[in-house]
């Protein structure tokens, strides 16, 4: 005997899910729902110290930064994500008036681990893209100083910039902003996987 299908899922369905869920978080694609692994110390500190570099360097200015509780939702994509970190500038858009879930962060970052490297290398930067706001997407690595810079074209191509060295700065031209990797990986001990 085979089991009955299980129905799929609305984003607004979800998202009603995921605004009760006290334990437990939850990506959204296409209908279909993923439970997200939890982070590392050196994911957490990574996301910290991104938070806490952008938010300084933003100060006085109409640029915000949000930590991985803020959804966003990729309507194009038929997606809801949980950015590690996300920054938008000027205007907000929101999925609607709960404010919980944005729809037009200009630079999305996310912490690579074993479990999703390959998902946020590939499809999840291929729903990231379709979105018209995005100019920016930034991979970091948590078990070496990595950081990769993908950059949208005036084409609508991506260019990749890399970095590795505790000297070098990520410019971040399109906010006006630069993060030193020194202060990325900030108290970041890397252990042997």
């Amino acid at each position: 005997m085979s089991a009955a299908p299980q129905p799929r899922l609305s984003f607004d369905d979800w998202l009603a899910i995921e605004r009760t869920a006290t334990d437990q978080r939850n990506e959204y694609v296409a209908g279909e729902v993923f439970a997200m692994a939890g982070g590392s110390e050196e994911h957490n500190l990574i996301v910290a110290n991104l938070v806490r570099e952008l938010g300084n360097q933003f100060k006085g200015r109409p640029c915000r930064v949000y930590p991985s509780d803020m959804k966003v939702h990729i309507a194009a994509a038929d997606v809801g994500t949980y950015p590690d970190v996300m920054v938008i500038c000027g205007e907000r858009q929101f999925h609607d008036g709960r404010r919980d879930v944005v729809t037009n962060p200009m630079l999305i970052v996310e912490v690579l681990s074993d479990s999703t490297e390959a998902y946020d290398r590939g499809d999840k930067f291929r729903y990231y893209r379709s979105l018209e706001s995005l100019q920016a997407y930034l991979l970091l690595s948590q078990y070496r100083m990595q950081a990769e810079l993908f950059l949208r074209q005036p084409d609508g191509t991506w260019s990749l910039s890399s970095y590795q060295e505790t000297s070098e700065s990520i410019p971040l031209r399109l906010i006006e902003a630069e993060l030193s990797l020194a202060e990325v990986y900030d108290k970041v001990e890397w252990s042997a996987r």
